[in-house]
């Protein structure tokens, strides 16, 4: 009777859903854990906030380092798509001497042909039996034994002509494909620039008018229209001898004289280039970046120099910074990708970026790479 009861209060066994009752049910629980899973992760992961105006002001100096690296590769890959071009130009222009030169032998062999075809010529054995004259026979048949060595030496000629043209449409087809690299490489670099400077002006754009005001005046600062930060945290004032980052075409010299003439003409050319707009690429007369405005300056005093920050660096003597004199060249950054023209005083005149005119700014500003002297 115990047994009958305890039975009676067993509850009772669940069968477990099939078929389509089972895909249902497991459908609408997969949907609930779901909608939890999301209500508690809207709970639990809030919209991310907003960029600070100091984290906004150091994404946009980042940006703008990074496009100076850019820009300096853009303007190296240039350089050698320059001369790749002149290259496949040149080959072109002697396959082309080489063709008309082919064209000559060939039309003067195919005079030849034609003069031999049109008179004819019997077996010579048969010609001296027949000759009335033996003597004046064999000195014609010298002249034609003459003629076919001329032509023999014609189709050599010829020969080599074809060989050599064969060899220059190769070289040309090997230039044409660098040039392709080197144009695709320079693409790379240009759309590299682009698309920091974009991102530069969009976290710009997040700035109130008085927030951008700030970030304008704190980089004027730092490159040359005030007090500056040096790397151990105290501050630079510039030489009371020059200007900052306003200064005009008549901003008063350095005092410092430059070593020799040649390094004072790079200096005065810097000195008039003052005002003038950062662009990258650019190498004058009316826009310049980086190492644009140092090749400028050298150029007009009649020193080429290379075009590139990391070529520029090896174009003279090494100096240290303690023996810095102006008219070298100093130099920024790890991977040596910003330079600017010192004027002494602890100054230079140099292209920021974008936005930053030539200006005069201490060398303390930046990371301090090496220097160079030119001449």
């Amino acid at each position: 009777m115990a047994a009958h009861r305890k039975s009676a209060h067993r509850k009772p066994k669940q069968r477990p859903f099939t078929g389509p009752a089972a895909r249902t049910a497991a459908t609408l629980a997969l949907a609930g854990a779901a909608t939890a899973t999301s209500a508690t992760g809207a709970g639990a992961a809030p919209a991310e906030p907003a960029p600070t105006a100091a984290q906004v002001r150091a994404k946009v100096d980042r940006l703008y380092h990074d496009a100076e690296v850019a820009t300096e590769k853009y303007n190296g890959a240039k350089e050698k798509e320059a001369a790749a071009t002149k290259a496949v130009d040149a080959l072109a222009d002697e396959a082309a001497r080489r063709t008309d030169r082919l064209n000559t032998a060939r039309h003067t062999l195919g005079s030849m042909a034609t003069a031999q075809y049109r008179t004819g010529t019997l077996d010579p054995a048969l010609q001296l039996a027949l000759s009335s004259d033996p003597d004046s026979y064999l000195e014609r048949a010298a002249h034609l034994d003459r003629a076919g060595d001329r032509q023999a030496s014609l189709l050599s000629n010829i020969r080599r002509q074809l060989s050599g043209i064969a060899r220059v449409k190769a070289r040309a087809d090997q230039e044409t494909e660098a040039l392709a690299a080197r144009r695709a490489e320079l693409d790379k670099h240009r759309t590299a620039i682009r698309t920091k400077l974009a991102d530069a002006r969009t976290l710009l754009a997040t700035l109130t008018a008085a927030e951008r005001a700030a970030y304008e005046r704190a980089a004027d600062a730092a490159h040359g229209g005030g007090p500056a930060a040096s790397a151990d945290g105290s501050t630079v004032r510039p030489d009371r001898a020059v200007t900052g980052a306003h200064a005009d075409r008549s901003a008063p010299r350095a005092s410092v004289a430059a070593p020799n003439s040649r390094a004072a003409r790079a200096v005065s050319f810097a000195h008039g280039a003052i005002g003038k707009p950062y662009v990258w690429g650019a190498t004058g007369p009316n826009a310049f970046d980086c190492s644009g405005l140092t090749q400028a300056a050298w150029k007009a005093a009649g020193v080429s120099l290379p075009r590139t920050t990391y070529t520029q660096i090896n174009a003279g003597q090494r100096v240290s910074r303690s023996e810095l004199a102006p008219g070298d060249l100093v130099f920024f950054y790890s991977g040596i990708s910003h330079v600017g023209l010192y004027i002494g005083g602890g100054q230079m005149i140099h292209a920021p970026r974008p936005g930053a005119p030539v200006r005069i700014a201490p060398i303390s500003q930046m990371p301090f790479a090496g220097a160079t002297r030119v001449a």
